[in-house]
Protein backbone atom coordinates (compact mmCIF):
# COMPACT_ATOMS: atom_id res chain seq x y z
CA UNK A 1 0.00 0.00 0.00
CA UNK A 2 2.85 2.35 0.84
CA UNK A 3 4.45 1.59 -2.52
CA UNK A 4 1.23 2.48 -4.34
CA UNK A 5 0.99 5.78 -2.43
CA UNK A 6 4.63 6.57 -3.23
CA UNK A 7 4.08 5.87 -6.92
CA UNK A 8 0.98 8.07 -6.95
CA UNK A 9 2.99 10.96 -5.51
CA UNK A 10 6.13 10.55 -7.59
CA UNK A 11 5.20 8.82 -10.84
CA UNK A 12 3.59 11.00 -13.50
CA UNK A 13 2.62 8.00 -15.67
CA UNK A 14 1.08 6.15 -12.71
CA UNK A 15 -1.09 9.13 -11.76
CA UNK A 16 -2.24 9.78 -15.31
CA UNK A 17 -3.06 6.16 -16.14
CA UNK A 18 -4.77 5.42 -12.81
CA UNK A 19 -6.89 8.57 -12.90
CA UNK A 20 -7.83 7.99 -16.54
CA UNK A 21 -8.83 4.36 -16.00
CA UNK A 22 -10.81 5.18 -12.85
CA UNK A 23 -12.74 8.00 -14.49
CA UNK A 24 -13.46 5.92 -17.57
CA UNK A 25 -14.64 3.05 -15.38
CA UNK A 26 -17.10 5.30 -13.54
CA UNK A 27 -18.53 6.98 -16.65
CA UNK A 28 -18.75 3.74 -18.66
CA UNK A 29 -20.57 1.99 -15.82
CA UNK A 30 -23.14 4.78 -15.50
CA UNK A 31 -23.86 4.93 -19.23
CA UNK A 32 -23.75 1.15 -19.48
CA UNK A 33 -26.49 0.85 -16.86
CA UNK A 34 -29.01 2.27 -19.32
CA UNK A 35 -27.77 0.05 -22.15
CA UNK A 36 -28.22 -3.03 -19.96
CA UNK A 37 -31.66 -1.99 -18.68
CA UNK A 38 -32.79 -1.19 -22.24
CA UNK A 39 -31.53 -4.65 -23.25
CA UNK A 40 -29.14 -3.04 -25.73
CA UNK A 41 -25.90 -4.36 -24.24
CA UNK A 42 -24.58 -5.36 -27.67
CA UNK A 43 -24.95 -1.81 -28.94
CA UNK A 44 -21.65 -0.80 -27.33
CA UNK A 45 -20.00 -3.83 -28.91
CA UNK A 46 -21.21 -2.86 -32.36
CA UNK A 47 -20.08 0.75 -31.96
CA UNK A 48 -16.65 -0.11 -30.55
CA UNK A 49 -15.90 -2.56 -33.37
CA UNK A 50 -17.18 -0.13 -36.00
CA UNK A 51 -14.99 2.66 -34.61
CA UNK A 52 -11.86 0.90 -35.89
CA UNK A 53 -12.94 1.75 -39.43
CA UNK A 54 -13.37 5.40 -38.42
CA UNK A 55 -9.88 5.54 -36.90
CA UNK A 56 -8.30 4.04 -40.01
CA UNK A 57 -10.27 6.29 -42.36
CA UNK A 58 -9.31 9.39 -40.36
CA UNK A 59 -5.62 8.52 -40.67
CA UNK A 60 -5.98 7.57 -44.35
CA UNK A 61 -7.58 10.92 -45.19
CA UNK A 62 -5.47 13.24 -43.02
CA UNK A 63 -2.24 11.20 -42.69
CA UNK A 64 -2.00 12.63 -39.16
CA UNK A 65 -1.64 10.55 -36.00
CA UNK A 66 -3.09 13.09 -33.55
CA UNK A 67 -5.45 11.31 -31.16
CA UNK A 68 -8.25 13.85 -31.51
CA UNK A 69 -8.36 13.45 -35.29
CA UNK A 70 -8.46 9.65 -35.01
CA UNK A 71 -11.18 9.78 -32.36
CA UNK A 72 -13.20 12.23 -34.47
CA UNK A 73 -13.15 9.70 -37.28
CA UNK A 74 -14.28 7.00 -34.84
CA UNK A 75 -17.07 9.27 -33.56
CA UNK A 76 -18.40 9.97 -37.05
CA UNK A 77 -18.45 6.28 -37.98
CA UNK A 78 -20.00 5.44 -34.60
CA UNK A 79 -22.86 7.88 -35.16
CA UNK A 80 -23.37 6.55 -38.69
CA UNK A 81 -23.45 3.04 -37.24
CA UNK A 82 -26.11 4.04 -34.68
CA UNK A 83 -28.24 5.68 -37.37
CA UNK A 84 -28.02 2.63 -39.66
CA UNK A 85 -28.85 0.21 -36.83
CA UNK A 86 -32.00 2.12 -35.86
CA UNK A 87 -32.93 2.72 -39.52
CA UNK A 88 -32.64 -0.99 -40.37
CA UNK A 89 -34.66 -1.90 -37.29
CA UNK A 90 -37.46 0.57 -38.12
CA UNK A 91 -37.65 0.13 -41.90
CA UNK A 92 -37.08 -3.61 -42.25
CA UNK A 93 -38.06 -6.83 -40.49
CA UNK A 94 -34.52 -7.26 -39.20
CA UNK A 95 -34.40 -7.40 -35.39
CA UNK A 96 -32.28 -5.05 -33.29
CA UNK A 97 -29.60 -7.59 -32.33
CA UNK A 98 -29.34 -8.76 -35.95
CA UNK A 99 -28.92 -5.16 -37.13
CA UNK A 100 -26.11 -4.69 -34.60
CA UNK A 101 -24.41 -7.89 -35.75
CA UNK A 102 -24.69 -6.73 -39.37
CA UNK A 103 -23.11 -3.34 -38.68
CA UNK A 104 -20.49 -4.80 -36.32
CA UNK A 105 -19.22 -7.36 -38.82
CA UNK A 106 -19.36 -4.98 -41.80
CA UNK A 107 -17.56 -2.02 -40.22
CA UNK A 108 -15.07 -4.15 -38.27
CA UNK A 109 -14.25 -6.03 -41.46
CA UNK A 110 -13.72 -2.68 -43.20
CA UNK A 111 -11.49 -1.56 -40.34
CA UNK A 112 -9.30 -4.67 -40.55
CA UNK A 113 -8.98 -4.29 -44.34
CA UNK A 114 -7.98 -0.64 -43.95
CA UNK A 115 -5.56 -1.50 -41.13
CA UNK A 116 -3.85 -4.08 -43.34
CA UNK A 117 -3.67 -1.60 -46.21
CA UNK A 118 -2.27 1.16 -44.00
CA UNK A 119 0.66 -1.03 -42.98
CA UNK A 120 2.03 -0.50 -46.48
CA UNK A 121 1.95 3.29 -46.10
CA UNK A 122 5.12 4.94 -44.70
CA UNK A 123 4.55 6.35 -41.23
CA UNK A 124 1.41 4.33 -40.54
CA UNK A 125 3.18 2.05 -38.07
CA UNK A 126 4.39 5.05 -36.09
CA UNK A 127 0.79 6.21 -35.76
CA UNK A 128 0.19 3.23 -33.47
CA UNK A 129 -3.19 2.29 -34.93
CA UNK A 130 -2.82 -1.29 -33.68
CA UNK A 131 -3.08 -0.09 -30.08
CA UNK A 132 -6.75 0.69 -30.58
CA UNK A 133 -7.60 -3.00 -31.06
CA UNK A 134 -6.76 -4.08 -27.49
CA UNK A 135 -6.05 -0.67 -25.94
CA UNK A 136 -2.87 0.72 -24.44
CA UNK A 137 -3.44 2.82 -21.34
CA UNK A 138 0.27 3.54 -20.93
CA UNK A 139 0.05 5.94 -23.89
CA UNK A 140 -2.30 8.27 -21.97
CA UNK A 141 -1.09 11.82 -21.43
CA UNK A 142 -2.55 14.70 -19.43
CA UNK A 143 -4.61 16.06 -22.34
CA UNK A 144 -6.23 12.63 -22.70
CA UNK A 145 -7.25 12.81 -19.03
CA UNK A 146 -8.71 16.27 -19.62
CA UNK A 147 -10.70 14.82 -22.53
CA UNK A 148 -12.05 11.96 -20.38
CA UNK A 149 -12.87 14.40 -17.54
CA UNK A 150 -14.61 16.92 -19.82
CA UNK A 151 -16.59 14.37 -21.81
CA UNK A 152 -17.33 12.29 -18.71
CA UNK A 153 -18.74 15.29 -16.83
CA UNK A 154 -20.89 16.24 -19.82
CA UNK A 155 -22.28 12.71 -20.04
CA UNK A 156 -22.99 12.60 -16.29
CA UNK A 157 -24.64 16.04 -16.52
CA UNK A 158 -26.89 14.77 -19.34
CA UNK A 159 -27.79 11.71 -17.27
CA UNK A 160 -28.78 13.93 -14.32
CA UNK A 161 -30.63 16.40 -16.56
CA UNK A 162 -32.69 13.73 -18.34
CA UNK A 163 -32.84 11.22 -15.46
CA UNK A 164 -36.64 11.28 -15.20
CA UNK A 165 -37.18 11.01 -18.96
CA UNK A 166 -34.65 8.18 -19.34
CA UNK A 167 -36.09 6.28 -16.39
CA UNK A 168 -39.68 6.52 -17.64
CA UNK A 169 -38.69 5.69 -21.24
CA UNK A 170 -36.89 2.54 -20.09
CA UNK A 171 -39.51 1.17 -17.69
CA UNK A 172 -42.79 2.76 -18.84
CA UNK A 173 -42.57 3.63 -22.53
CA UNK A 174 -46.36 3.82 -22.97
CA UNK A 175 -46.75 6.06 -19.92
CA UNK A 176 -43.97 8.30 -21.28
CA UNK A 177 -46.16 9.15 -24.28
CA UNK A 178 -48.97 10.37 -22.03
CA UNK A 179 -46.49 12.72 -20.33
CA UNK A 180 -45.37 14.11 -23.67
CA UNK A 181 -41.94 12.47 -23.47
CA UNK A 182 -40.57 11.51 -26.88
CA UNK A 183 -39.11 8.06 -26.16
CA UNK A 184 -37.53 7.96 -29.62
CA UNK A 185 -35.45 11.06 -28.93
CA UNK A 186 -34.52 9.84 -25.45
CA UNK A 187 -33.42 6.48 -26.88
CA UNK A 188 -31.33 8.28 -29.50
CA UNK A 189 -29.78 10.44 -26.75
CA UNK A 190 -28.82 7.33 -24.76
CA UNK A 191 -27.41 5.69 -27.91
CA UNK A 192 -25.38 8.82 -28.68
CA UNK A 193 -23.99 8.88 -25.12
CA UNK A 194 -22.96 5.24 -25.55
CA UNK A 195 -21.16 6.16 -28.80
CA UNK A 196 -19.28 9.04 -27.17
CA UNK A 197 -18.38 6.95 -24.13
CA UNK A 198 -17.02 4.16 -26.32
CA UNK A 199 -14.93 6.60 -28.34
CA UNK A 200 -13.17 8.13 -25.31
CA UNK A 201 -12.51 4.66 -23.90
CA UNK A 202 -11.06 2.71 -26.81
CA UNK A 203 -7.55 4.03 -26.15
CA UNK A 204 -7.63 2.27 -22.76
CA UNK A 205 -9.74 -0.85 -23.37
CA UNK A 206 -9.55 -1.19 -27.15
CA UNK A 207 -12.35 -1.78 -29.65
CA UNK A 208 -12.67 -5.46 -28.68
CA UNK A 209 -13.02 -5.13 -24.89
CA UNK A 210 -14.59 -1.67 -24.52
CA UNK A 211 -18.12 -3.06 -24.42
CA UNK A 212 -17.21 -5.09 -21.31
CA UNK A 213 -16.59 -1.83 -19.39
CA UNK A 214 -20.14 -0.82 -20.28
CA UNK A 215 -21.85 -4.10 -19.49
CA UNK A 216 -20.13 -5.94 -16.62
CA UNK A 217 -20.46 -3.32 -13.80
CA UNK A 218 -24.23 -2.77 -14.25
CA UNK A 219 -24.84 -6.52 -14.60
CA UNK A 220 -23.02 -7.02 -11.28
CA UNK A 221 -24.87 -4.10 -9.65
CA UNK A 222 -28.26 -5.45 -10.74
CA UNK A 223 -27.72 -8.50 -8.54
CA UNK A 224 -27.86 -6.31 -5.42
CA UNK A 225 -30.84 -4.06 -6.11
CA UNK A 226 -33.76 -3.36 -8.44
CA UNK A 227 -33.83 0.40 -7.79
CA UNK A 228 -32.33 2.34 -10.71
CA UNK A 229 -30.52 4.94 -8.58
CA UNK A 230 -28.86 2.26 -6.42
CA UNK A 231 -27.95 0.12 -9.43
CA UNK A 232 -26.39 3.16 -11.15
CA UNK A 233 -24.41 4.13 -8.03
CA UNK A 234 -23.17 0.57 -7.39
CA UNK A 235 -22.29 0.21 -11.05
CA UNK A 236 -20.22 3.42 -10.94
CA UNK A 237 -18.38 2.21 -7.82
CA UNK A 238 -17.63 -1.19 -9.37
CA UNK A 239 -16.48 0.44 -12.62
CA UNK A 240 -14.26 2.98 -10.86
CA UNK A 241 -12.67 0.45 -8.49
CA UNK A 242 -12.09 -1.98 -11.36
CA UNK A 243 -10.40 0.75 -13.39
CA UNK A 244 -8.17 1.75 -10.48
CA UNK A 245 -7.16 -1.82 -9.53
CA UNK A 246 -6.54 -2.83 -13.14
CA UNK A 247 -4.28 0.15 -13.79
CA UNK A 248 -2.38 -0.30 -10.50
CA UNK A 249 -1.70 -4.00 -11.12
CA UNK A 250 -0.49 -3.32 -14.67
CA UNK A 251 1.89 -0.66 -13.34
CA UNK A 252 3.74 -3.24 -11.22
CA UNK A 253 4.02 -5.64 -14.16
CA UNK A 254 4.42 -3.92 -17.53
CA UNK A 255 3.78 -7.23 -19.32
CA UNK A 256 0.16 -7.23 -18.12
CA UNK A 257 -2.18 -5.17 -20.35
CA UNK A 258 -4.30 -2.60 -18.51
CA UNK A 259 -7.55 -2.99 -20.45
CA UNK A 260 -7.92 -6.76 -20.02
CA UNK A 261 -6.96 -6.44 -16.33
CA UNK A 262 -9.76 -3.92 -15.77
CA UNK A 263 -12.20 -6.31 -17.42
CA UNK A 264 -10.87 -9.20 -15.32
CA UNK A 265 -11.39 -7.26 -12.07
CA UNK A 266 -14.92 -6.31 -13.18
CA UNK A 267 -15.56 -9.97 -13.93
CA UNK A 268 -14.48 -10.91 -10.40
CA UNK A 269 -16.94 -8.35 -8.99
CA UNK A 270 -19.66 -9.86 -11.19
CA UNK A 271 -18.81 -13.38 -10.00
CA UNK A 272 -18.95 -12.27 -6.36
CA UNK A 273 -22.32 -10.63 -7.04
CA UNK A 274 -23.71 -13.75 -8.71
CA UNK A 275 -22.62 -15.84 -5.72
CA UNK A 276 -23.21 -13.68 -2.64
CA UNK A 277 -25.96 -11.16 -3.39
CA UNK A 278 -29.51 -11.66 -2.10
CA UNK A 279 -30.44 -13.02 -5.53
CA UNK A 280 -27.16 -14.91 -5.80
CA UNK A 281 -26.58 -18.63 -6.15
CA UNK A 282 -25.42 -19.20 -2.55
CA UNK A 283 -28.22 -17.14 -0.97
CA UNK A 284 -30.84 -18.77 -3.18
CA UNK A 285 -29.63 -22.29 -2.41
CA UNK A 286 -29.47 -21.44 1.29
CA UNK A 287 -33.09 -20.25 1.22
CA UNK A 288 -34.10 -23.47 -0.53
CA UNK A 289 -32.21 -25.49 2.09
CA UNK A 290 -33.92 -23.65 4.98
CA UNK A 291 -37.35 -24.02 3.38
CA UNK A 292 -36.86 -27.74 2.81
CA UNK A 293 -35.59 -28.14 6.36
CA UNK A 294 -38.72 -26.44 7.74
CA UNK A 295 -40.92 -28.65 5.58
CA UNK A 296 -39.20 -31.78 6.85
CA UNK A 297 -39.62 -30.63 10.47
CA UNK A 298 -43.32 -29.97 9.89
CA UNK A 299 -43.72 -33.38 8.26
CA UNK A 300 -41.98 -35.04 11.21
CA UNK A 301 -44.27 -33.23 13.67
CA UNK A 302 -47.28 -34.36 11.66
CA UNK A 303 -46.11 -37.98 11.70
CA UNK A 304 -45.65 -37.91 15.48
CA UNK A 305 -49.21 -36.67 15.96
Amino acid sequence: MAEIFRLFLNSYTFKVVTLGCTLLGVVSAIIGTFAVLKKESLLGDGISHASLAGICLAFLITRKKELYILLLGALIIGLICIFLIHYIQLKTKVKFDSAIALMLSTFFGLGLVLLTYLKKIPGAKKAGLNRFIFGQASTLVVKDIYLIIAVGLILIFLVILFWKEIKISIFQADYAKTLGIDSGKINFLVSTMIVINVIIGIQIAGVILMTAMLVIPPVAAKQWSKKLSIVTLLSAIIGGVSGAIGSIVSTFDAALPTGPLIILVSGIFALISFLFSKKGIIARNYRIYIRNKKLRLEENKGDKK
